[in-house]
């Protein structure tokens, strides 16, 4: 994994696991690799990855159970909640970018569905839904 030097890891490896929990990669009450398996992987150090593992307890994504490990939630409320967030959150950086060139609320949904159109006919002829 290539790790951006501006933002915190532990904070850049709870977003992985969040995206492959949204992505439905990882799937509710599903284990998560091992603390020292994901630090092997990730070549991070083990702090870095516990750090990041118990922000995401707190937060109520992961459950610990001793003796067992690291497990997605099965609460798929709170799963729901994290994909609403990660949307918003793309959303809003999209949308302040854009008005900072001086681009209208308009013209964002035009280009916006422009391209999802676009996208969607490429995707057709490559034969992908």
């Amino acid at each position: 994994m290539n790790f951006d030097d501006k933002v915190p890891i532990y904070y850049q490896i709870k977003t992985v696991i969040y995206d492959r929990i949204i992505a439905g990669e990882l799937a509710p009450g599903e284990k998560l690799p091992a603390v020292r398996q994901l630090a092997v992987s990730l070549t991070v150090n083990v702090n870095t990855v516990q750090r990041a593992l118990r922000e995401m307890i707190e937060e109520g994504v992961v459950t610990s159970q001793r003796g067992r490990g690291n497990f997605v939630t099965t609460d798929t409320n709170v799963i729901e909640t994290l994909r609403q967030d990660l949307i918003t959150r793309n959303l809003k950086q999209l949308y302040e970018r854009l008005h900072r060139l001086n681009i209208d609320d308009q013209e964002i949904i035009n280009e916006l569905v422009t391209y999802i159109e676009r996208r969607a006919r490429q995707n057709e002829s490559n034969g992908k839904n």
